[in-house]
């Protein structure tokens, strides 16, 4: 609707429905949400990885600066990975399998890595 003031000579159009995006608020049963978040965890390492890359690095004589130096890591990566808490990334697994020639995951966990030979032609 558009109103005009005829003693200012002044138009001012009324938009009826302005403001109409406003956000609609889905409310969920409070139980229902407590339970969701209870269930949603980041994956951590396992405990055997954790424990089988402690027992390569102190077999390889080596502090955890040292080995994070190795891999062009901080040292808190490998402090994590220890501790259990860091989330598992393959490329640094991967690293520190090669850097410590040892398996830290799967079935062949805590053996030696098989060299690797010459490609026959």
């Amino acid at each position: 609707a558009v109103v005009i003031n005829a003693e200012y000579g002044v138009v001012v159009d009324k938009k009826y429905g302005a403001g109409g995006n406003q956000q609609k608020v889905v409310q969920k049963n409070t139980a229902n949400l407590d339970r969701e978040t209870e269930e949603l965890k980041h994956d951590v390492v396992s405990k055997d990885f954790s424990r089988h890359l402690r027992e390569a690095r102190t077999a390889k004589g080596w502090n955890q600066k040292e080995m994070a130096q190795k891999i062009n890591e901080k040292p808190q990566v490998i402090a994590d990975y220890e501790s259990g808490r860091a989330l598992p990334n393959n490329q640094i697994q991967s690293k520190m399998e090669r850097i410590l020639g040892v398996h830290l995951r799967g079935k062949d966990a805590g053996q030696a890595l098989k060299p690797r030979g010459k490609k026959k032609t």
